[in-house]
């Protein structure tokens, strides 16, 4: 029997849902809907009566103080208060979409001690109240109330019960084969294309050539297998493979032959570097470093752009599961400690009409990838500590999402060891039909088709079975149960067990894998990237301590195959369906060498406006600038402070609700020993030379950690290369061009990089025409604080204190806030000068140590002005400057290139009288000077060079035009 179950909230409560869809509908510009009611939508199929549907209402579903709740067996009509509704929707989750309140309805159903439920639907039913056409309500149901890449409306009602048994079936199947031998050039292009393999003709050559030798066609499953493995996102051919660089100076060039982008630049630097604290790097899911005597930190930083593109929630949902499953793979398994997230978006107030047809308008995009990325993280328990959001045009087509996690592992538990004779055991959600080809899909470019041919490849996370995967894992880690792990992510089976029996070899029965639904082919199984799954190598004496373990904690484990044999051999149903070479797996991909030309942008040269007496106007423009304005809106849906770690938070000051530079976490609570969290990302400074990127990227991520007292010879580098397709050489230029900034100021700072990711083919194409994102780096870095006590925030603390800046500013307003708003980029793009920032950020962390900064702010986007009405607005207080103080180096020197400058390696400190004679013997050897004093009228007073007012304003004023300009 089915029963039908639905929740609302009483009429007089507020419909927050329907508030918000409300809301949508209105920026959809219509205004004829009056009011939305929702009502969450339950199916219980099983051997249940009217009592049991009743008390599953009462005890489990209805919260009775708000909500109310109706059931039958049989379809109802509209709820009968409120008035009867002009139009009722219902949507429900595509059949093979993953619904996380699926799974936990049934168990909290089982746990009343009703175990005849089987199978638990929802859906969500929207009511509307005002005149509607049916375009119109067809254009708010695809725009607004679902993504038809995994939501339908239910229009008849359908047995949405089909097909729900746990294993696979043991009918007779169809194996494939595929007719390779006798491709031409032309149908291995095809073959590739047709089968969402993303594999040049030189590497489907190389597949032929391999079964040529073999004197057989391959399976359909081993074709699926070599295409995930060598994929863009799972090998990275264009960082390991050769690359033919030319650069051209004027009209005079210079061309080198780059063998490895990874080990040339990125892996260089680390190893000249050589640092005792790095503990693992670049071969595990994380980078690990050390933390104190008995425990290491490790970081990693994901991305997941493709599939954010297409379903946003899904895509930013599973980005965060993936990443914290990377943190649980590496060594034996770390604890997750915080999670970190950075977006890029197009403006939000786009309009439709310019923006690339058949995508998705870049409002809809962040809501629901910052939904998405708040229900994984709060719902598992970890915190999100830190993060940034860059609106730019250029995203328009392919939105970025990074997404990063930090753990704690005990040492001794860094290092894994796969033995031949392992059990292969799968543990955590089951598989499906979602994620198919994600990892090739990610390989590719985005097309007005992507949404059609491409729409397998989402995948919707179950953030409750992963907080139980986590706490059995940390739970058999404790218990020496295993001796491998990874999680199992792009490529799902094939490359987490691939990777695994990279040396030992596996044999993998596919059909004792636990699925979803009936009816999933050998291959899809094999391929599928359903989320919340580990894989691990479980030695035979402790399986059975294992899986009772995995029980205890209602977690579903199954032993699928074992390790050894040094192929890679899949059976279904006893008949065996792939017989692959590990070598040839690996290390078979045909060496490349591909194309790379940099030339220099032909970018004006910025055009300042006339001399003003009164900047008051062009700061509230900064303040207001979508990368500059509080993302208080979007922080506050976080849980930041779960787990009781956080030390600085993502908003601080006296109200807790300024800008922090970067997050602390005490991650032991019996120790004062703690880490920093931070990152750097510009994308501006890249239109202009994105070698200067790179180094502007990494003083700023490093200068974050030092603003809050970090100490810069312990931090560590994470990068995460976003660009377009590298197959065009102006693309790859400038991404050449990018990773040598990288190595120099990586190895300057003596800051090695642990661990990273790239995300390329970041275009999208319509009719021919190409928008590629702006070539994107992202440095995150990694500090160790030795005492958090010692940490500063931003915000000024006392009237009477004095105002310092440390560092030079320089005529470099290429790429600035300030510029952008009057409609420039500029190329007098900021550079960094190593030397000189490792002075600065060595004296300041002795300053932090002996308590003589009582702030520190760095000055990023929107200059010193900026900076300086954070700190003000943060603290609840004032400050009178003096511009003709401030440390200064160029030809024109005018108020607004004072003010707004971008210039890096720029702190402003927040010193006590009594401390400054002191704090100025520190910094002697560094560019510094007193340029005001804070006050204790809420006035913001700046005298420009000539020692009139160019900046006269209230910091509330000015607090309200920043924290006003955007929310979500």
């Amino acid at each position: 029997m089915v029963w039908r179950v639905e929740i609302r909230e009483k009429e007089g409560v507020n419909d927050c849902l329907g508030q918000s869809i409300a809301q949508e509908i209105v920026d959809l510009g219509l205004t004829s809907v009056k009011r939305v009611r929702t009502a969450a939508v339950y199916l219980l199929h099983g051997p249940l009566n009217g009592t049991d549907a009743d008390r599953i209402c009462r005890e489990l579903l209805c919260d009775p103080v708000v909500q109310e709740y109706r059931y039958a067996a049989k379809p109802m009509g509209v709820w009968g208060k409120g008035g009867k509704p002009n139009h009722t929707v219902e949507i429900a989750y595509n059949p093979g979409v993953m619904d996380p309140v699926e799974a936990s309805t049934v168990k909290a159903i089982r746990d009343l001690g009703l175990a005849g439920i089987r199978a638990v639907r929802t859906a969500k039913q929207y009511l509307f109240w005002g005149k509607l056409s049916k375009a119109q309500a067809a254009s708010i149901t695809s725009r607004v109330l679902m993504n038809k890449l995994i939501q339908h409306a239910v229009v008849k009602p359908a047995d949405p019960f089909k097909n729900i048994s746990s294993t696979a079936s043991s009918n007779a199947f169809n194996m494939v084969t595929v007719d390779l031998l006798g491709s031409s050039d032309k149908g291995l292009r095809d073959l590739s294309r047709q089968g969402q393999l993303y594999l040049n003709l030189d590497e489907m050559k190389a597949i032929r050539d391999y079964f040529r030798k073999e004197k057989r066609n391959p399976t359909d499953v081993e074709l699926e297998t070599i295409a995930q493995t060598w994929s863009e996102h799972c090998c990275h051919k264009t960082f390991r493979g050769n690359i033919r660089y030319t650069a051209y100076d004027g009209k005079k060039s210079k061309t080198i032959v780059i063998r490895s982008l990874f080990k040339s630049f990125i892996a260089k630097v680390t190893h000249e570097l050589n640092k005792p604290w790095c503990v693992s790097v670049f071969h595990d899911n994380a980078g690990v470093i050390t933390f104190d005597d008995d425990y290491h930190v490790c970081f990693k930083v994901e991305t997941h752009n493709h599939p954010s593109a297409l379903e946003p929630f899904g895509g930013a949902n599973t980005g965060v599961g993936g990443v914290i499953r990377d943190t649980l793979g590496t060594g034996l398994a770390a604890k997750p400690l915080c999670n970190t997230d950075i977006f890029c978006f197009a403006p939000p107030d786009t309009p439709a009409s310019q923006l690339p047809a058949g995508t998705l308008h870049p409002q809809r995009v962040m809501k629901g990838v910052v939904s998405g990325v708040r229900d994984y993280g709060n719902k598992m328990g970890i915190p999100t500590v830190n993060g940034a959001i860059v609106f730019d045009r250029g995203f328009a087509g392919n939105p970025l999402v990074f997404c990063g996690n930090v753990g704690l592992i005990p040492k001794g538990k860094e290092n894994k060891k796969v033995n031949a004779g392992d059990l292969i055991v799968t543990m955590g959600g089951r598989t499906g039909r979602d994620g198919i080809h994600g990892a090739t899909f990610s390989s590719g470019e985005l097309t007005n088709e992507s949404e059609t041919i491409s729409s397998g490849a989402v995948q919707i996370g179950n953030p409750i079975e992963e907080k139980k995967v986590l706490d059995a894992l940390l739970k058999a880690r404790g218990k020496g149960l295993y001796s491998a792990i990874t999680d199992c992510g792009a490529g799902g089976f094939s490359s987490a067990v691939g990777e695994m029996g990279q040396e030992a070899g596996a044999r993998v029965d596919l059909d004792k894998a636990p699925l979803k639904y009936e009816g999933l082919r050998y291959d899809e199984i094999w391929i599928s990237e359903s989320q919340e799954r580990m894989v691990l190598a479980v030695p035979p004496a402790k399986i059975n301590e294992f899986l009772k373990l995995c029980a205890d904690e209602n977690v579903e484990a199954a032993v699928i195959g074992e390790f050894g044999g040094k192929r890679l051999r899949l059976f279904y149903c006893g008949r065996q369906v792939a017989d692959l070479d590990m070598v040839f797996v690996h290390d078979g991909l045909p060496q490349i060498t591909k194309e790379a030309v940099y030339r220099a942008p032909a970018v004006k040269k910025e055009k300042l406006p006339a001399v003003k007496k009164n900047l008051t106007a062009d700061l509230r423009a900064a303040l207001a600038h979508n990368n500059v304005a509080s993302k208080e809106s979007v922080i506050r849906v976080y849980d930041h402070e779960v787990q009781g770690t956080s030390v600085i938070k993502p908003l601080v000051g006296v109200f807790s609700d300024g800008p922090s530079d970067a997050a602390v976490l005490r991650p032991r609570l019996q120790s004062n020993r703690g880490i920093a969290v931070s990152n750097g990302i510009n994308v501006r400074y890249g239109m202009i030379d994105p070698f200067w990127m790179a180094a502007s990227c990494i003083d700023e991520a490093i200068r974050q950690i030092v603003a809050v007292g970090g100490d810069v010879q312990r931090i560590a580098l994470l990068d995460n290369f976003c660009w377009g397709n590298p197959d065009k050489s102006d693309r790859l230029g400038t991404l050449v061009r990018c990773a040598q900034g990288c190595y120099e100021f990586a190895k300057a700072f003596g800051t090695p990089f642990i661990s990273g990711k790239d995300s390329l083919y970041n275009e999208y194409t319509r009719k021919g025409k190409s928008l590629a994102i702006p070539g994107t780096v992202l440095i995150s870095a990694l500090g160790i604080m030795d005492d958090v006590r010692r940490c500063v925030t931003m915000d000024f603390k006392r009237s009477g204190n004095a105002i310092y800046m440390v560092g030079r500013t320089l005529d470099e307003m290429g790429g600035s806030v300030y510029l952008d708003n009057h409609g420039q980029l500029g190329s007098g793009v900021p550079k960094v000068d190593a030397r000189r920032a490792l002075q600065i950020y060595k004296a300041l962390h002795t300053a932090v140590q002996s308590g003589l900064a009582q702030a520190m702010h760095d000055c990023s986007e929107g200059g010193l002005a900026v900076a300086l009405a954070e700190m003000a607005f943060a603290g609840g207080l004032g400050a009178t400057v003096l511009l003709k103080n401030v440390p200064y180096q160029g030809a024109s020197k005018r108020d607004d290139i004072i003010l707004f400058s971008e210039s890096n390696s720029r702190m402003l400190v927040e010193v006590a009288p009594a401390h400054e004679a002191f704090f100025v013997r520190l910094l002697k050897d560094t560019a510094h000077a007193k340029i005001g004093m804070v006050g204790q009228s809420p006035e913001f007073l700046v005298y420009g060079l000539k020692d009139v007012p160019v900046i006269h304003a209230g910091i509330n004023d000015l607090k309200d035009v920043w924290q006003m300009a955007l929310s979500i």
